[in-house]
């Protein structure tokens, strides 16, 4: 009900590379807006419609893993069209 405002457009949004994710869940306890997907205790994907575009999941995802990076909203936007 409560989505995300317009104010993220033009910034960034987190991507996760399921390939080399650890499933820690690191990024599950640190988001602030529970924007992250889980199923069966797997990380599966962000809700964007809730996401902040903070980077607090990429942060918190351990150095040698990096299976969390943002890129700018606008490169996703021109990819998806």
């Amino acid at each position: 009900e409560y989505l995300t405002g317009p104010w993220r457009g033009g910034g960034e949004r987190p991507v996760l590379d399921l390939s080399t994710c650890v499933q820690c869940l690191h990024c599950w306890i640190s988001c602030p807006d529970s924007a992250i997907y889980i199923e069966d205790g797997q990380v599966t994907g962000f809700d964007y419609d809730h996401c902040k575009g903070c980077g607090i999941c990429a942060n918190e995802c351990p150095p040698f893993v990096k299976a969390i990076y943002m890129i700018d909203e606008r490169r996703f936007e021109e990819e998806a069209a």
